[in-house]
């Protein structure tokens, strides 16, 4: 009898200590690595894709594109183009509130009204901000987004412009509270309040950010339940890529975007598929990218000062656009992930793209033609032209360099920094330099842009000074087509006039690779390379 007292004493703590311990639950976090660091969490900042992605899951605007580019609502439920294409008049969702925040009142969060747009998108244009993104709304007349009430927002514009709705997509048009704002003032980059899938948690710059699930969020799937599906995004900030992919391998980060030398072998075949050592544990997700790889010709001789200078000879860049291998470039250099650029300057993957028009490829024939027409048989005389490049791009450059050797076209390389590459792009200073545009929004108008003499950098995108009056007015003209296969037939005829002058030299149209382990569920892919993560869950 002592003895069953005794057992049933011990079962009866037992059973009360288990009681008592609550169960543990396993959260579902998603755990992605950004080598280059995040400087805002402010979408009127968000230029690179590098911030583009975070600010993607705490914010939303008027409209989302899906992963087809096709223009769906987000927080505007539709919306109506008047005025012959100058007139654009958003209705409102009323059931979208801010995230719970202290600045609200009682720390709940508010419903968003279209005065709350009109607000953020005049921010976005407002000089003090200095929002890089201010340029999209170039074509809005003064004054021309307004509130009617709290459901309805009018934009006006003050010409035609087919690609806007997809231009409102980008993540400068999120939505913000004006109470954030004033409260955090520039501190609102490390402080955001949105409208987004998930919450800011924690910001440990350089170390770690942490978003949580928000518990309000207006989407649903197909089945009727609510976005997100994870309980958290926690980003790491480890610059190297080596160390980054080791911790994928180790299952510390449940992605990897893009190739770098430190998994480009390792990862894929020379034909570009996985590497049959990582089937069942990897999943690999590719498709064509909205981004153009190339060398661009500065053409403007008052910047080179220098009439001589041979990248102000159209013969001499047809000469060295003819005088490389892509098909080899691309097998050797990137494993197949991508495709030469035979076609022009816009990519695959938008509409206006055509495998029709004929763009270079190699021709060693052509080259040694070109050169000789130009007065430089065999090279004999031409002076050297220093392509200038970042250290990401050094193998490339050194490929084409070691091709053209070959018809004694002497190529100088020089390799500098990131921001410093960037600033004297900008500024004119290179004659030929490595250059990539990947798509703002999904219309080739958006390529093309980069060519238009009006567009001259530094306060336009035009970095190569490249000035064509029948160019430009075909721009034009495109600008006020509203038919998009008139449209996209002027398109193609402006890439072939830029094929023709040898504007720039075309690489390769570039491929969205994303390596995700098998635990991970709903993560794709899409054209822009966006990362969309409301609908990501992890398989326990």
């Amino acid at each position: 009898m002592r003895i069953k007292l005794i057992i049933f004493f011990f079962l009866f703590i037992i059973f009360n200590s288990c009681q008592n311990q609550k169960p543990e639950i396993k959260k579902n976090v998603f755990r992605y690595n950004e080598s280059k660091g995040i400087s805002t969490l402010d979408p009127a900042f968000a230029k690179s894709q590098v911030l583009i992605w975070p600010t993607n899951q705490l914010f939303n605007g008027l409209l989302q594109m899906d992963n087809n580019l096709q223009i769906q609502p987000c927080i505007a439920k539709k919306w109506e183009i008047q005025d012959s294409g100058k007139t654009y008049k958003f209705l409102l969702r009323n059931d979208i509130y801010f995230h719970d925040h202290k600045v609200f009142t009682n720390g709940k969060g508010r419903k968003v009204t279209a005065m709350d747009f009109e607000y953020s998108l005049n921010r976005i244009i407002d000089p003090e901000t200095a929002s890089p993104g201010a340029w999209i709304f170039n074509n809005i007349v003064e004054n021309g987004i307004k509130a009617i009430n709290d459901s309805i927002l009018l934009i006006n514009l003050k010409s035609p412009f087919p690609a806007f709705t997809g231009l409102l997509t980008m993540q400068y048009c999120s939505v913000v509270p004006k109470e954030a704002i004033d409260f955090y003032g520039v501190d609102f980059r490390n402080n955001p309040v949105g409208t987004g899938p998930f919450m800011f948690k924690m910001w440990k710059e350089g170390e770690k950010l942490i978003l949580v699930k928000n518990p309000h969020y207006f989407e649903k799937d197909t089945l009727g339940y609510s976005f997100p599906y994870l309980d958290a995004v926690s980003v790491s900030f480890i610059n190297d890529k080596q160390s980054e992919f080791l911790e994928f391998l180790k299952g510390n980060v449940d992605f990897i975007s893009g190739l770098s030398p430190a998994n480009k072998d390792e990862l894929i075949t020379k034909s570009g598929n996985l590497n049959p050592e990582y089937s069942g544990k990897i999943k690999m997700i590719n498709q064509p990218y909205l981004n153009t790889e190339y060398l661009g010709f500065l053409l403007d001789s008052a910047k080179i000062n220098d009439p001589s200078s041979p990248v102000l000879n159209k013969k001499i860049r047809q000469a060295i656009n003819y005088g490389f291998d892509r098909e080899k470039m691309m097998k050797y250099l990137r494993n197949n992930i991508g495709s030469p650029a035979f076609h022009g300057f816009i990519p695959k993957g938008l509409p206006s793209y055509s495998e029709k028009h004929k763009g270079f490829y190699y021709n060693p024939d052509k080259t040694r033609h070109l050169l000789k027409e130009a007065g430089y048989p065999d090279g004999k005389g031409l002076q050297p032209i220093t392509l200038t490049t970042t250290n990401d791009y050094l193998d490339l450059c050194e490929y084409i360099q070691q091709q053209l050797s070959q018809f004694g076209i002497e190529i100088n390389i020089d390799v500098s920094t990131g921001a410093s590459f960037r600033d004297m792009v900008a500024d004119s200073k290179l004659e030929f330099f490595r250059g990539s545009w990947i798509a703002d929004y999904p219309d080739a108008e958006n390529y093309l842009a980069l060519f238009y003499s009006k567009n001259f950098s530094p306060s336009g995108p035009n970095y190569t000074h490249y000035s064509n009056s029948e160019y430009d007015l075909l721009y034009e003209q495109a600008m006020l087509e509203t038919n998009d296969i008139v449209r996209y037939s002027i398109y193609q005829k402006m890439n072939r006039l830029l094929t023709k002058d040898a504007a720039v030299v075309p690489l390769y149209y570039d491929e969205v690779v994303r390596f995700v382990k098998n635990d991970i569920a709903g993560l794709e892919s899409n054209p822009m390379n966006l990362l969309i993560l409301k609908n990501v869950r992890k398989i326990q």
